[in-house]
C-alpha cells in the first residue's frame, strides 16, 4: 500500500483494494491492473510517465498490467476538461500514432510482463444493438454531473451525443478486461467511476481507482501537453531532454522529483534541506536531469548531455533569477521574440546576433532567422549574459 500510495492523488476505495490485495496474496492470482491511453499524438512525454511509473511499480509487485490503446475511443474524442467538442481523429491518424505508443511505453514498462490490448477488439463487435444496450445502463442525469458537461450545458455550448459515449466506452473497457484496478490522471476520475458502475451492471466486482496528479509542463502552469509546447518527450535526444529539464523553475523541480524520480522520499527531503542550507538548487536540478535522461537513454548519454550543457554555459551560466516574459500570439518569429523580450534593442541587432551564432533557445543555437516558436516556454539567450524565460501564448 505504501508503494501504491506514493505520489498518488486518490485511491478509491482503500478498504476494497486491501481486500483485493489480500485475496491475491492468498490465492496467488495477480490483480488485473489497467491503464488506457488514447493515441491522440504520436509521442509519449514525461507527463504520461507519472502513471506509467506507478504501473511499473505494480508490475514489479507481481500483478498483471494491461496497457490499453484506445484506438476505438480515439475516434470519439475524450471530452475530459474540454470546453468544446474535441475533433475526432481519423483511423489513419490513430493507426500512425499507435505505432510508436507501445514501443515508447516499453521504455517504462516491462514488455515481457505487459498485456497490450486495443479496445476496438470488443467495441467494434458491439454493433448498434449492443451500443443501445450499453447506453441503457447509464443516465443523462449522471452524465450532466460531470463538471465540464455541466459548464457547457449552462453556458449554452453544444454537447454532441457521441461525447456521452466516450465515458461509456471507456467504462466498458473495464468490463471487457475484468479490471481490478484502473489508473488514470485526476482528469479521468469521472470516466473511471463509470467503469465501476458498469462492472456492477454486468455482474462483476467493481474495480478500484487510482488517480495520479497531472504533471505541469516546463512552463510550470499548464499540464504537460504537446499541443501547448511545454512537454518533454521521452524519445527526445538526450541533450534536448537534459536542457528542457534544466530550464524548469526551482520550485517546479520539487514537483518533478516527487512524480518522476525513483529516489526515496527521504532522499528528496534531504536534498530540500541541503538547498535550504545553501546548496545551489541548480546542482540539485542536475541530479534530477541526470536521473531522467539516464532512464530513457543511458548513463553515458546522461553524462555527455551534462558535459555539453556545462560547456554551452561555461562562460555564462543561466542566472538563477531571469526575466520571465509572456508573448503572443503563437507562432512567433525568433526576431520578434528577441525584440519584445527586450533581449535586443532593434530588429537589425536581432538579425546580427542570429547570423553570428549568438542566439540560443533552450541551449540550442539558432541558425535560421526565420525560426518560429510555437506555444510553450523557452529559455532564450543572446550572447553570454542576456537571458529570458519566454512563454509564447
Amino acid at each position: 500500500m505504501a508503494i501504491v500510495l506514493r505520489g498518488c492523488d486518490e485511491l478509491l476505495v482503500p478498504a476494497e483494494f486491501e481486500q483485493k490485495l489480500a485475496r491475491s496474496e492468498a490465492t496467488g492470482e495477480p490483480l488485473r491492473i489497467k491503464l488506457g491511453l488514447d493515441p491522440t499524438a504520436p509521442d509519449i512525454h514525461l507527463g504520461h510517465t507519472v502513471v506509467l511509473n506507478k504501473l511499473r511499480q505494480l508490475q514489479d509487485l507481481g500483478h498483471t498490467v494491461i496497457f490499453l490503446i484506445g484506438d476505438f475511443t480515439s475516434m470519439i474524442g475524450d471530452p475530459s476538461g474540454r470546453n468544446a467538442t474535441r475533433p475526432p481523429l481519423t483511423a489513419a491518424q490513430i493507426e500512425e500514432n499507435a505505432k510508436t505508443y507501445y514501443a515508447q511505453a516499453s521504455m517504462v514498462l516491462d514488455p515481457e510482463r505487459t498485456e497490450i490490448r486495443y479496445n476496438s477488439e470488443w467495441c467494434d463487435q458491439l454493433g448498434a444493438r449492443g451500443m443501445i444496450e450499453l447506453a441503457s445502463k447509464h443516465t443523462v442525469a449522471r452524465m450532466l454531473e460531470r463538471e465540464d458537461f455541466t459548464q457547457r450545458y449552462r453556458q449554452g455550448v453544444s454537447i454532441s451525443i457521441h461525447e456521452f459515449l466516450y465515458p461509456l466506452m471507456q467504462g466498458y473497457d473495464s468490463v471487457a478486461l475484468k479490471s481490478d484496478l484502473e489508473l488514470g490522471g485526476t482528469d479521468q476520475k469521472f470516466n473511471l467511476l463509470v467503469g465501476r458502475e458498469l462492472q456492477r451492471e454486468y455482474g462483476q466486482e467493481p474495480q478500484c481507482i487510482l488517480t495520479m496528479p497531472l504533471l505541469e509542463g516546463t512552463d510550470g502552469v499548464e499540464k504537460m501537453s504537446k499541443s501547448k509546447g511545454n512537454y518533454i518527450g521521452i524519445s527526445e535526444p538526450a541533450e534536448q531532454m537534459f536542457g528542457k529539464l534544466m530550464s524548469i523553475s526551482d520550485e517546479l523541480m520539487w514537483r518533478y522529483f516527487e512524480l518522476l524520480s525513483f529516489r526515496s522520499l527521504q532522499d528528496v527531503e534531504a536534498l530540500k534541506e541541503a538547498v535550504e542550507q545553501g546548496r545551489n538548487p541548480r546542482d540539485v536540478k542536475v541530479e534530477l536531469a541526470l536521473e531522467i535522461v539516464a532512464r530513457f537513454h543511458n548513463e553515458e548519454a546522461a553524462q555527455a548531455a551534462l558535459a555539453a550543457f556545462e560547456a554551452r554555459f561555461r562562460d555564462g551560466a543561466i542566472p538563477e533569477d531571469i526575466d520571465e516574459v509572456s508573448l503572443g500570439p503563437a507562432p512567433m518569429g525568433i526576431l520578434k521574440v528577441l525584440r519584445e523580450a527586450n533581449l535586443v534593442s532593434s530588429g537589425s541587432e536581432a538579425q546580427r546576433n542570429v547570423q553570428q551564432g549568438g542566439v540560443r533557445v533552450d541551449g540550442q543555437k539558432v541558425e535560421d532567422r526565420s525560426l518560429s516558436l510555437e506555444q510553450g516556454t523557452y529559455v532564450v539567450q543572446v550572447g553570454k549574459r542576456r537571458f529570458a524565460r519566454v512563454t509564447i501564448e
